[in-house]
Order: C-alpha cells, then structure tokens, then sequence
C-alpha cells in the first residue's frame, strides 16, 4: 500500500494530504493513476476516450432515453447499477475499487486523459474558450485558482451550481451534471463562487414570449462595395458568406443567438484579415446585430457579442 501523492496544490489539495492511502499503481496506466490520486482527493473521476470524450454506453446502457432506466444521480433518476463507466459525467466516481474492477480495466487502456465531475467535489469550472472570454472574466470576475487550457483558461470556485454552454460567447459553467477535462492543479487561490458566475445561467438571449418586445431594431446598416473601399474579396463573395452568417443567428429562435452572432462575427472578420482595408466589417457588424435581436437578443447584448466577435480579428480590414 502507497500514499497517493500529487504534485501541486490540486482543488482538493487538504483532502489530498489527509494521508488516505492507495493500492500500489506503479503498473497501472498513466490515466488510472491520475484518476485514483484525485478520487483520493474527494474528486469523482471518469476516463476519456480519444477526442477527450467518455467512452460510449454499453448495450444494455444505449438508447435515448437509455434502456436502462438511467443512473439515480442523472436529471432523470433510474436504476441502473452498470458496473462499466457508462453514462459519461454520472459515472464519476470516487471509489478506487470501481476504478480498478474489471469492467473499467479495458477502458483505462484506451483512455487519453482523465475527466472529473466539478459538481460531486463541490466545484464550478468557469471554462474560458478563448483570449476574449479571458479578457472579460479578468475584468468581471474575482480572482481564484486558473487552469489553463489550450485555447484559454479554466477558472475554479469552491461551490457548485447547475451547469450551462455558452452563457455568453466563448464562456461555459461546468459544475453539476457536467464533466470537465483534467488539465493539471493550476495556480492561485480557490474562491468562493460569486454571484456574478451564478448570474450568468440567467440567459440574456432567449426569445422573447408571442406579443413581448426584448428590444427594438437598430438602425441597419448594410454592408455594400462604397464601405468596403480596401476589400480584395468580390461584392458576391462577401455578401453570400454574410447571407449564411445571417440564416445560422435568425435559427437560434429558442436561446443561443447571442452566441452565434459572436461566432459569425468572428468568422466573418477572420476572412477579412489579408485585405488592406477598410472591409466595412462595421456595416456587417450592423447586420448580424440586427438578426440577432430580430429573434429575441437585447440589443446591448446582441451588440456587445458582435463586437468582442469582430475584435477578435479585427485590424486593418476594418
């Protein structure tokens, strides 16, 4: 028998130091390891397969809505015992006797890296996407321990919440009901989750009930060759690739259009990045905007994700 021992000062570092002990791993393969140190911690764990996804249901577990009824900790409690880790997030666990069994044995052998569930450690995963979402919750949220990731950053808070995509462009909350990618212990100070990260789950872009008015339209400006002097791309290039921008932001009817309009502004300015300018990216900006709010996005909102989307690229092309 070995003490667990985790280099760093993970989410759970006390746990981690209260001298619970392991069976020997040495032989194990690197991401059991890793998933035994943190179900020591208190952590719930689960493999990932390649493409950092879970691993499938097996056959009795497959079927939507699952044949066998679901776990009793899913949002539809069921009965199913599965001894393998299926049913992603709701599979984590912390019991080293599970993780080792047989039935999880093959899977520890094709897993790529290691997943945890923020809600069962008392955890929220703020999960930043890129360096514009960065910027936002440096200058909006308190500071606390940050992971970094990739493309961003992951900021952790003690506390859990219900979780949530695309709360605002680039940004995710990863707690409850929800798994997110082991990247290592990360640096600084855990915080306690504020309300500025329990506010965001109060959506700004849903439509709007039959007879309600979220906003009026603004004012649209639309993108033509005499505000785009600079373009090297042909009229009916620029207006075709918008076209479709504007048909995906006016399809987002139910929540998501805010998020899709800065996604859209994003690509589209991205297009313009080789021209010598100006592209009349504020014209198309005006655009997108006005099919965002069309379908239910506050204009302040709806303005303030096309413009993070644009600045993303925007330079000379402007």
């Amino acid at each position: 028998m070995t003490q667990a021992r985790v280099s760093g000062e993970g989410p759970l570092a006390p746990a981690i130091r209260t001298g619970r002990v392991l069976p020997d791993t040495n032989a194990a393969p690197k991401a059991l390891r890793v998933a035994l140190a943190l179900a020591a911690a208190g952590v719930p764990v689960l493999p990932l397969r390649a493409g950092k996804v879970p691993f499938g249901n097996c056959r009795t577990c497959t079927g939507t809505p699952p044949r066998c009824g679901g776990r009793p900790n899913m949002k539809t409690p069921g009965p199913c015992r599965c001894p393998a880790p299926c049913h992603a997030w709701a599979a984590a666990t912390t019991d080293p006797h599970v993780l080792t069994s047989p039935p999880w044995a093959p899977v520890w052998r094709e897993a790529v890296t290691v997943a945890y569930h923020p809600g069962g450690a008392g955890l929220t995963v703020v999960d930043l996407d890129d360096e514009v979402a960065v910027a936002w919750a440096r200058e909006t949220l308190p500071a606390t321990r940050v992971v970094q990731t990739t493309r961003g950053e992951h900021w952790l808070y003690r506390g859990a919440m219900p979780s949530a995509n695309a709360v605002r462009p680039g940004v995710d909350v990863k707690s409850l009901m929800q798994y997110a990618r082991w990247l290592g212990p990360g640096t600084g100070r855990m915080a306690v989750l504020p309300a500025a990260v329990r506010a965001l789950l109060v959506k700004e872009d849903t439509t709007p009930a039959p007879g309600e008015v979220a906003s009026s339209l603004p004012a649209r400006a639309t993108w033509s060759r005499q505000v785009a002097t600079g373009c090297r791309h042909t009229e009916s290039y620029v207006r075709t690739g918008l076209e479709r921008g504007l048909a995906l932001v006016r399809a987002r009817t139910e929540s998501g259009a805010g998020s899709q309009a800065f996604g859209v502004a994003r690509f589209l300015a991205a297009q313009h990045t080789a021209c010598p300018g100006p592209c009349g990216l504020d014209a198309i900006g005006e655009e997108i905007t006005a099919a965002a709010v069309s379908v239910g996005v506050p204009e302040p909102y709806a303005r303030r994700a096309v413009t993070n989307g644009l600045q993303t690229t925007k330079g000379r092309a402007a």
